[in-house]
């Protein structure tokens, strides 16, 4: 078989590199705009650590996925080899921020402090994306996909959505018209001329309407050499590392769904004819986003999903490659705080509305079957309490009540607000989300006895602190009690069920 390379650049990596780079600059801008305007961290932070770490992890991806489409043709003699994309995962990305640095930002006061967990958190999840590429397919067999799409979409709903709407109402005048421009592209359906991407035309015509208010200035100081010392990362993961246990709740399942989105996404692109190894890209997305976390980046990095429309559009690698060196230069450069002298917070938050709604709507899409839609409205419901908690919880803070006792909680119930189990609830909201999403879609597809295992396995989370304490440690509670009932009802209604068969085709427990 004769051995062929792939050439550097052909027409089809036009279209690629419009893909790649979209997406990843749009997950650029919410990332910076929650960071600088929700959790309100400084820009040294920002510009200085985090962007640059993100960009370097993005650039090692981009090149090494070029490079295994080149191995590829050379393995296989093929020139029509198209590589991998690969980028920030927005689901991972949305719960890394407000799962896991969120809850930090309130709790310490020091955004330094909370930029090194959440580096460590990083680098941790990188592990176990690596390590996922052994386990993988047994969980992604078990687990339903409504589990992992509807925790997911809790988060984009509560988190995102809220805020951007939220934000949109503070400034309207320039907030409702360019949500109005985005909603008609990405609801509607409406095409702009040559099919230029409404999320493009609302950021693009976002910033120039907010020019013409006479809401931002052009900034160029930004732009210089920026990179933060891989020591100096290396330091911050081994300090935040000591303080990340509360938070493994978040970080396990979360790396659970991105290294199942990179199987199911390489898996896309076996189908469409390019044989890669699921195994070898799980473990780049794990070891580009370590390296991305040594330099100072806090969300991790996956194989998008798209393969098989590049495919088809003839691109190869060097959409891959270019785009990596451009994502990576532009952070290490600077460009993106010039970006954002350009961007008012509200363009922003019409990003977060954007990309929750694609992620919510996916959820209900992708959850084969689609009666399990029921099971992503249930996964819904602890990022509610994590919402409702997190909010009055600031709320007392700023009256100076820094602790919610049960002398606060006998009051807040006394004036009538929805409390109870909210606290209880809020803590592990996110494996809570996955669990009860899980065992709902087993139900639904009458598999009692795995809706019965998905209890016995909650029930141990709970008697270890994963779910409902505020800290990890073996305490016999209620909640461990209540999961082992539900597990041990669930396993006898499954062997009972087969003693009655009714002639209307139901099962009778």
């Amino acid at each position: 078989m004769k051995k062929r390379s792939l050439p550097l650049f052909r027409s089809g990596d036009i279209g690629g590199m419009a893909y790649a780079l979209a997406g990843n600059i749009v997950n650029y801008i919410i990332i910076i705009g929650v960071l600088l305007y929700v959790f309100e961290w400084p820009e040294y932070l920002v510009f200085g650590r985090v962007i640059p770490g993100m960009s370097i992890g993005l650039m090692g991806s981009g090149i090494y996925y070029a490079w295994m489409a080149n191995r590829l043709a050379k393995k296989e003699g093929r020139s029509d080899v198209t590589a991998l994309p690969s980028g920030v995962s927005t689901p991972a990305m949305f719960v890394y921020l407000w799962g896991v640095i969120a809850p930090l930002n309130y709790a310490i006061d020091k955004p330094e402090d909370v930029w090194m967990v959440a580096v460590a958190a990083t680098f941790l999840g990188g592990v176990i994306e690596a390590l996922g590429s052994f386990v993988g397919p047994w969980l992604r067999k078990f687990l339903p996909r409504a589990a992992l799409l509807g925790t997911v979409g809790g988060i984009a709903l509560v988190w995102m959505a809220n805020k951007g709407f939220y934000d949109v109402y503070a400034d309207p005048i320039l907030g409702m018209p360019i949500l109005l421009i985005a909603i008609i592209g990405l609801i509607g359906g409406y095409v702009f001329p040559k099919k230029i991407p409404a999320l493009l035309i609302a950021i693009v015509g976002g910033i120039g309407y907010a020019f013409v208010l006479g809401r931002v200035t052009p900034d160029v100081s930004g732009f210089g050499f920026t990179l933060t010392n891989p020591v100096t990362g290396i330091n911050a993961i081994m300090t935040g590392l000591a303080s990340i246990s509360p938070y493994l709740a978040v970080i396990i399942p979360i790396q659970i769904y991105n290294f199942i989105e990179t199987m199911d996404n390489v898996e896309s692109a076996i189908a469409a004819g390019d044989r890669y190894s699921v195994r070898e890209a799980q473990i780049a997305d794990g070891a580009m986003t370590m390296l991305s976390a040594v330099f100072g980046g806090v969300v991790p990095n996956t194989v998008w999903l798209g393969h098989p429309g590049l495919k088809k559009g003839n691109a190869g690698s060097g959409y891959s490659w270019i785009s990596g060196l451009i994502l990576g230069a532009a952070g290490i450069f600077g460009a993106y705080a010039f970006v954002n002298s350009l961007m008012p917070p509200v363009i922003a938050a019409i990003t977060f509305i954007w990309c929750s709604i694609v992620i919510i709507v996916q959820a209900f899409r992708e959850a084969a079957p689609l009666k399990h839609g029921a099971a992503i409205v249930v996964a819904f419901i602890p990022h509610i309490a994590d919402y409702v908690y997190t909010e009055i919880e600031l709320t007392l803070f700023s009256q100076g009540v820094y602790e919610i006792t049960p002398e606060v909680t006998s009051a807040l119930l006394g004036e009538g607000v929805m409390w109870s189990g909210v606290m209880e609830l809020k803590y592990g909201a996110i494996l809570t989300s996955m669990l009860w999403a899980a065992i709902t879609a087993f139900i639904i597809d009458k598999r009692l006895d795995k809706a019965g295992y998905v209890s016995l396995a909650a029930s141990v989370l709970a008697l270890v602190g994963f779910i409902h304490t505020p800290s990890l440690g073996l305490t016999v509670n209620p909640f461990f009690y209540g999961y082992l009932i539900m597990g041990i009802m669930c396993i006898l209604f499954s062997a009972l069920k087969n003693n009655f068969k009714s002639p209307d085709g139901y099962d009778y427990v």
